[in-house]
């Protein structure tokens, strides 16, 4: 089914270009632009949207402050954010944000970000919590996809990280990637992916990019790749790493 979408950005010809290029996207089919934060609650108090694309600087009320307004909503609508502005995503990724693409928008950057928007609202991995079986012993056991922090590849394995304890399941790293991306799991480095929940520090320190996951008590360093740097420092802002 096409998304029906909202398109907030108080400059025109920004508006006008991000609504034409999410025209070209197959997956999109009505689409709803106004040049205000405020104009879009009015509008939202009465229409229900599949997805919200807003710019962050804004006049009046911004777009970090709609998305804290959104996000009380009873169902709020998936967010992303269209910016020029990198040292905001951490903000918005705090809001749940599904994806946070820069000014100038390139047309595929733009399709994996509708993409990401799609698999939220087909997907049920993406929006509720899945339990995962692991066993020990000759025992079965079942925790839930949330609690987990990180995924380690071991081989045609995968050690699935907790905050407590670690379990070894025979699920290739890739194939966790592909199902899992969905809910907010992100490849770091060859052998890890990290769930974005549970970051709690970023640090970029001599050129090299380090997340920290966990509670303090409890928290793991976690290296991330210098393929893999860039990437994340688009997902979530230069300030993040």
């Amino acid at each position: 089914m096409a998304l029906k979408v909202l398109v907030i950005d108080d400059e025109r010809p920004a508006l006008d270009e991000l609504t034409w290029l999410l025209g070209r996207q197959p997956d999109i089919g009505e689409i709803l632009a106004v040049d205000s934060a405020t104009d879009a609650l009015r509008l939202l108090q009465g229409t229900r949207v599949d997805a919200v694309f807003l710019d962050i600087q804004m006049p009046g009320l911004t777009g970090l402050e709609l998305g804290q307004v959104l996000s009380r909503f009873r169902s709020p609508p998936p967010i992303v954010f269209v910016t020029a502005h990198e040292q905001h995503a951490v903000d918005a990724f705090e809001l749940r944000a599904v994806d946070y693409v820069l000014k100038p928008v390139r047309e595929e950057r733009l399709a994996e970000a509708v993409r990401r928007v799609v698999a939220g609202t087909t997907s049920p991995q993406a929006g509720e919590d899945e339990q995962i079986a692991v066993e020990r012993g000759g025992v079965t056991r079942f925790i839930n996809r949330s609690a987990i922090t990180h995924v380690e590849a071991q081989g045609d394995y995968a050690r699935l990280h907790t905050e407590s304890d670690s379990h070894l399941v025979r699920t290739p790293l890739t194939v966790l990637e592909e199902q899992w991306g969905p809910a907010g799991f992100v490849r770091i480095h060859r052998s890890l992916l990290v769930a974005l929940a549970h970051i709690s520090e970023v640090r970029m320190e001599g050129g090299r990019c380090t997340v920290r996951v966990g509670p303090p008590e409890r928290s793991v360093d976690l290296g991330v790749s210098r393929r893999h740097t860039p990437a994340l420092r688009e997902l979530l802002g230069r300030s993040r790493p």
